[in-house]
Parts: structure tokens; sequence; C-alpha cells
């Protein structure tokens, strides 16, 4: 007969429920074959024991069997739905899948026949805090206070949890009991110093600014707070918000002590009622003076001299200016107009910064005294003069100026790096990767060039040169230098060989790659799981909230903005033309003479690489079998990605977020628009149009879908049912008037914005969709080349792209017009020319100069 309370099905002899008692030893102290061995036993006799096979299938998976264990998991819960042990095993196991909302209802269930089992509630509580559900953690960390009140970490848990819900006055009044029951305190313990802090934050947060600097001053003076700099940090802030007289003695020690932190000068500052992001007239005075006294006060500190540029204006930022900017031009500082950059939005303060550094250019190129000058200084004012110029889109003045700077000392290679950059932007994709070699070969070991060089070459195009150089920094025995980047989470990589392959026409391996971002923010989302309960253990609060704030705004990062959209408008592109999925690699796009030379090329990359690895034999790790080999890739030129089914869906899944992280961003709303449009999700994309249309009402990409929005839903065989119907009707009328027709609406969009070149291109766009004939898109278009039209390269390219799509007659007049506008530019030379110029980069003797670096390291 079976125990009480425990059902025949899941009951055991003794010999074998010792043994299952054992096999949950072993698999907590990771003895897995033998644990594997002892489960065995057990199923010998009794082959439909529930936790048995939920134990043996958990094994399994820790040895790399996944789907054999997932199934004797589910099999296991299913022949005991009663077992905390089944359910939590199966929590246990979608967890290790990344599927937290499964794994929580797992754990609930588990909780359901056993209710104060302390492993699973702490699993829960982590699992609803990664998927922010935080009234349910709550509940969940009262009970394990209840059940372990003398366990500090479920106090300060269930402090977490109820600030984490937004009760504050909770998390506080739970803080003050846990200190009350505290005894014994050793000296100096780091983790009661860390709660103390927690406590005055929150105190701070609450606004109770006085109970706050009392808390901190007391347990400061007694030592039990240990972080010297938290406690003048926090002082210095609640004084400051208290607006007490006392706030600058708080901030100038903290100044003293790291004079270099703009932080500690916009506190001071503030409390003299300055806000340095917003200086009026009436605080202009008074902060320059404060920040003169600090300059004077702290010599050797950049903050204040450089803050006080942000706020003067006239003679007087003329009279600041010149100090800095000749110190940092006699430093060599090669940061310096980096720092300064900022200041050109002002285009007074910019035509100033000329003056000085032009100014001190005559001086040094013609001392009065031979040695009055130092050269370096006439170098590095030639240097700061052509970044200035570049951008402002004076290229041909940068690069004489930086000829003039290498013709001085051809040896420095920032110069090469900066006409590398030139050369770039004014389109020449080709010349500047050669030039950034040119910068590498200076210092073949300095792995800052060899990355830079490596990114120019994916710039132009060059993606399996590019690998041989970032193959010198990465595992020698990776799968390739990508797949090792890719492990790396190098988001640089991947988005720069997105972007390479999608200008290569490769949309499938541009779709990888894109995908291998979004990957990349989904380890940063899962990575997050551990700290829950680890800083709870360590006591380290404060950070872990910092690690929650910037964990929600994840996905706001440039990176993920960046390839979720491009992403997406390839899916566009392959609901749009599903023949797409069916293009191939672009090697077939090459000629033979460049297939020869790529081949050549790699063929004695892969010689170095050998002989690199032969020689690094001795030195290399002889257990092979410590790290798994690397997944083998079925999908090297993301064919199978393209066809997968619903690309819209997809796509509407990485967008998703953009909606509140990224909603400051018009080409975001207009991704977001392009999609649901094509999901007939009208209200999402009227709503996406009135979202962009707020931030930039004469964006020229708006302009297209607007004329796009109305003319599909117009052209709908029927109108939009109620309630739908009335909100996109009502949303589109406030965007495009009903008392204009579209080819009205697209002519007075022309004539208002004539001499913007992007505006004139999405009218030729809007004009194509409205199904004007081919010469008047082809009329409109070829405006963009008057002499009063601002023309930029990027809006070229596009004007060609558009040529291409309506298979335009006038392409060549098209190109011939742009190469003789951007003079420096490659990009827009013959189809022979463009060939000869990739042919003359790949015959770059590249593997020479890999073995010229292999014997330096050497």
């Amino acid at each position: 007969m079976p125990p009480i309370g425990i059902p025949a099905k899941r009951a055991l002899p003794a010999k074998e429920s010792s043994l299952f008692k054992e096999l949950l030893n072993l698999y907590e102290t990771r003895q897995l074959k033998k644990g594997l061995k002892t489960a065995d036993q057990i199923l010998k006799k009794f082959p439909e024991h529930g936790e048995t096979l939920c134990m043996r299938g958990l094994i399994l998976t820790h040895m790399g069997k996944r789907e054999e264990g997932l199934e004797l998991v589910k099999k296991g819960v299913r022949l005991d739905l009663t077992s905390h042990i089944c359910w939590h095993v199966f929590g246990l196991i979608q967890k290790g899948e990344k599927n937290y909302e499964e794994a929580l209802k797992s754990y609930t269930q588990a909780l359901r026949f056993d209710k104060e089992n302390l492993n699973i509630l702490r699993d829960a509580a982590h699992l609803q805090t990664q998927l922010r559900i935080y009234d349910s953690l709550v509940e969940t960390r009262h009970t394990l206070l209840k059940l372990r009140p003398t366990l500090r970490q479920n106090w300060i848990g269930l402090a977490v949890a109820y600030h984490l819900n937004g009760n504050l006055k909770e998390a506080r009044n739970v803080l003050e009991h846990y200190e009350s029951t505290l005894k014994n305190i050793p000296d100096y313990d780091v983790e009661h110093s860390e709660s103390l802090l927690y406590h005055v934050r929150v105190l701070e947060e609450l606004g109770e600014y006085e109970d706050a600097i009392s808390f901190l001053d007391i347990n400061a003076k007694s030592r039990a707070i240990v972080d010297r700099v938290a406690v003048m940090e926090f002082r210095a802030r609640l004084l400051s918000k208290m607006h007490s007289a006392d706030a600058e003695q708080a901030w100038q020690p903290l100044i003293e002590q790291n004079p270099d932190c703009y932080d500690y000068y916009r506190g001071f500052l503030s409390n003299r009622g300055v806000d340095l992001d917003a200086v009026t007239d009436e605080t202009r005075s008074k902060a320059l003076q404060c920040l003169r006294d600090f300059s004077t006060q702290l010599p050797r500190a950049n903050a204040p001299r450089r803050l006080a540029l942000n706020i003067a204006l006239g003679d007087e930022f003329k009279e600041l200016a010149e100090p800095y900017l000749h110190s940092g031009l006699r430093k060599g500082i090669p940061s310096l107009f980096a720092d300064i950059k900022a200041l050109y939005s002002d285009a007074q303060k910019r035509q100033v910064i000329e003056d000085i550094v032009e100014l001190e250019r005559t001086k040094s190129e013609h001392p009065p005294q031979p040695d009055s000058s130092e050269p370096s200084t006439y170098l590095w004012t030639l240097y700061f003069l052509a970044q200035h110029h570049s951008s402002l889109s004076h290229h041909a003045r940068a690069l004489e100026l930086l000829d003039t700077a290498l013709t001085h000392t051809p040896t420095l290679p920032e110069l090469y790096m900066l006409k590398a950059r030139v050369l770039k932007r004014s389109g020449d994709p080709f010349g500047a990767a050669r030039c950034m070699d040119e910068a590498r070969l200076l210092d073949l070991q300095d792995r800052f060039l060899n990355t830079k060089a490596g990114k120019y070459r994916l710039r132009a195009g060059l993606v399996e040169e590019a690998s041989e150089i970032f193959g010198l920094f990465t595992k020698k025995d990776a799968a390739s230098p990508g797949a090792d980047l890719e492990d790396m989470q190098s988001l640089l990589f991947l988005t720069e060989e997105a972007d390479a392959h999608l200008r290569n026409g490769s949309p499938g391996l541009a779709l990888k790659r894109y995908l291998a971002i979004q990957k990349v923010f989904a380890d940063f989302e899962d990575d997050q799981f551990d700290f829950h309960g680890y800083s709870l253990r360590k006591f380290t609060v404060n950070p872990y909230f910092g690690l929650i704030e910037w964990e929600d705004r994840l996905r706001s990062h440039p990176a993920y903005v960046h390839s979720a959209i491009e992403a997406s408008q390839i899916l566009i592109r392959l609901h749009d033309d599903p023949s797409l999925a069916t293009a191939t690699s672009t090697s077939a796009s090459l000629t033979d003479a460049e297939k020869k030379a790529k081949k050549k090329a790699k063929k004695a990359a892969q010689k170095v690489q050998e002989e690199t690895k032969k020689a690094a034999g001795n030195s290399a790790n002889e257990d092979k079998g410590l790290e798994p080999s690397p997944a083998k890739d079925d999908d090297p030129d993301g064919i199978k990605l393209l066809q997968a089914p619903e690309p819209l869906e997809r796509a509407a899944k990485m967008l998703h977020p953009l909606r509140t992280l990224a909603a400051s961003n018009v080409a975001a709303w207009i991704a977001i628009y392009d999609v649901a449009i094509r999901r007939k999700k009208y209200v999402q994309a009227v709503k996406a149009l009135s979202s962009a249309h707020v931030l930039q009402a004469d964006y020229p990409e708006l302009h297209v879908r607007l004329v796009h929005c109305k003319r599909t839903v117009s052209s709908l065989p029927e109108p939009l049912a109620a309630p739908v119907g009335p909100v996109v009707t009502s949303t589109i009328t406030k965007l495009v008037p009903d008392e204009q027709s579209l080819e009205l609406f697209n002519s007075q969009y022309l004539q208002q914005h004539s001499g913007n070149a992007r505006a004139v291109l999405a009218t030729a766009k809007a004009s194509r969709l409205l199904q004007a004939s081919q010469e008047e898109v082809e009329n409109t278009l070829f405006t963009v080349l008057n002499p009063d039209v601002s023309f930029d390269i990027k809006t070229a390219l596009g004007g060609l792209a558009l040529l291409n799509e309506i298979k335009s007659g006038r392409i060549e007049e098209f190109r011939t017009a742009c190469d003789a506008r951007f003079e420096l530019a490659t990009i827009f030379k013959p189809a022979g020319e463009l060939s000869a110029l990739r042919r003359l980069a790949l015959e770059a003797d590249f593997a020479k100069v890999d073995a010229e670096k292999q014997e330096v390291i050497s």
C-alpha cells in the first residue's frame, strides 16, 4: 500500500524510492552518467513512473540529446499530471529553450501541488521578473519571505519587487522592518552597505529628501556605508534637490576628485539656478563665470573649458575657443575635431573655429622665428582643417590639405584614415579601401587599423577580402572569421557585412546577417536572467535597477533599429516579388577576370592561415574535445531564409518594439506602415503615418506613403466597415485633404520643395504610383540635376534605382550627368570602368600584406 497522500502510480518501494532520491542528488551534483544508470534501474521495474521519466529526460538534455530528452519529459508529465517534480522539470526544459512564458506556466502548475517549494518559488520569481509580471512577483516574494524570514536576500527581494511594481512606500516599509531585525553586523559589511544605499535611493525617489539625507549621514558617520564616493554623490544630489545652501560645498569635492565629469558640473550649477542643457540669456554670464573659476582652480581639467564653449557666444566664444583649439593642436590631439564637432550646429561658431585654425595654420607654416612653432602643430592643424572641410562636403579641399600633410609626414596613420573617410564620402569606395589599407600597413599589429581596413573593404563590396583581414585576429580554428565574429556578437561587423551584401545584390546573405543582429539582442535580453538572482544574493541592487532600465530600452539601440528596418524592407520585397527567393549568390554576377582574381587572393590567404596555424601549433590547446564543434551552416547563401513562409509576419515581429522604443525615428514609422498596409492592418498603417507626420511633416518618403495609402484605401472593392473605416478615413483626410486630387497634392509638394533633391525623387516615385507616363516620371526625376537643387550621392543612387525599376531608356543619360556632377565619385562610372576598379582592388596583393604581418608578429 502506498504512503498516505502519495498517488499509487507515483509510489515506489523502499529500494526504488531510495534510488530516486539518489537520482535527484546525482543530477544536482552533475554526475549525469551515474544518474542515467540509476534512472534506468528504476524504469526497468516501473517503466511508467512519470517522475523518473522526467528526470531521465532532463539528464539526456544535459548530455546533448535534447529531442529524446524532451519527449521523455512530456511523456512523464502526461503520466503524472499532479507531480510538482514533473512540472518543475518541464519548466526547467522550457527555461533552457528561452521559452519563459511556457516555463512560468509549468512552474505555476508545480506550485499548485507544492506551494512551499523554495527552489520552484525562486525560479518562478526570476521568470516573473524576466517577463515583467510585477504583480505576481510581489506575491511570490511575499511567500518566500514568509517561508525563510531569516534570509536577508528575501527581504531585499520583496523590497525590489515592490519597487519594480511602482509601490515605493511598501518598499521603504520592508527595508525599515528588515533593518530593525539586524543584529551584530560586522564592520565594513559591503552587502549591508549596498542595502543601505538602496534604502537611500528609495527615499530619494519618494521625494523624502530630508529623511534620505538624515539616514545617509547617520550611516555614513557610523561607517555602515563603505562606498565613500556614493555617499558624496547621494549627499550632493539630495542637497541640491532640497535647495540647500550646503549643496555647493557637497559638489565641490566631487569635482576636485573627478574634474572631467560633466554631471558634477551640472549638479553644481543647478544649485545656482543654471541648467547647462538649457542656458538662457539671464543665466549665461553666471554659468560662464563659474566655469572660468573652475578652469583657473583646476588648470588641467578639460571639462569646464569645453562646457564653456557650449554656452559662450560672439566675441566671448572666440576668446574661449582660441586657447582651447591652440592647446589641442599643439598637443596633437587627434580627437580634437570630434570633440568640438557638436558646435558646428551654430554657423557663427563654425566660422569662428575655421578662422582660428586657418590663422594657426598660417602661423605654423611660416613662423616668425625658426624655433617658434613645433612642426607637429602645422601637421595637426592641416589634419583638423581637412576634417572641417570634409564635414562641410568640401571634399576636394579636404583632399588637398591631406596631400600637403602627407608630404610633410607620410608615416602618420591618421592621415591615411582620414583620406579614406573623405574618399568614401565623395563616392569612391574602392579608393577609400585602398587608402585605409595603406594606413594599416604602417602598423600591421594594430587591431584598430586592421578593423577599419576590413570595414572599408566591406563598404566597397569586397566581402571576402574583408574576411581575410578579420581572420588575422579571430580564432584560427573557427569555421570562418565571420562565424567567430558572430559568436563574439560584433555588431559593427554584422551590420557592415549585411549592408555590403545588400549593396552587392545578395538579399539572402544580407537578411541572414540582419537576423544575426536580431539574435544578438535576443541574447542580450536572455543574459539578464541570471542577474535576477545574482544581484539579490550579492546585494548589488542599485546597479541591478540600471540593468533593468537598460534592458527595457534595449531595442532602441541604433544597430537593432537599422537591422529591423533593413530586414523588413527585404521581407517586403519578398512579399511583393516572391521570385526574389530564387536569387543566386553574388559570385554569379562577377566577371571571369574578377572570379580569377578572387580565387587567387583566397588561395594565397588560405596558405598564410595554414602557415600561421602550423607556427602556433605548439602553444595551442591540445584537448580539442573541450568545446563542441560549431553547428554546420545548412543555409550558406540565405536562400532558405528568403523562402521561409509569411515574410510580412516576420517583418511585423521585428518592427513591433520600434513603436515605443524608436518612436522618434521617422524611418521606423515608414517601415511599420509598409508592413501594416500589406497586412491590411489599415488602422496601424494610418497611425504610423500620423506619427511620422508629427515628427517631420515634409519627410520625402512620408509623402510617397501618403499617396500610396490614400490610393490603396480608395481603390478597395468595398469601403472599410466600422469601426475601422471611419478611423482610417478621418486620419487620411487630416493628412491628405479630400478636396485635393492626389495629382494636385503631388505637384504642390514638388513646388514647395523644388530645391530638395530627395523631395523631387519622392515626387517622381509618387507619380509612378499614380500611374503617370514613364516620360513624366523621367522628366520629374531629371529636375534633380538643375544647378539650384541640393543634390547628394545617396539621392543620385536612389534616382538610378528608380530608373532601373521603370526600365527607363535614359539610365545612361542620368548616370553620365551624376558622374559629371560628382567629380570625385567613382560609383557613377560606366560598367566597364567599375569592373576595372573592382578588379584592381581584387588583384591587390592582400596575401603578401598578410604574410608581412605574420612575419612582424613572429
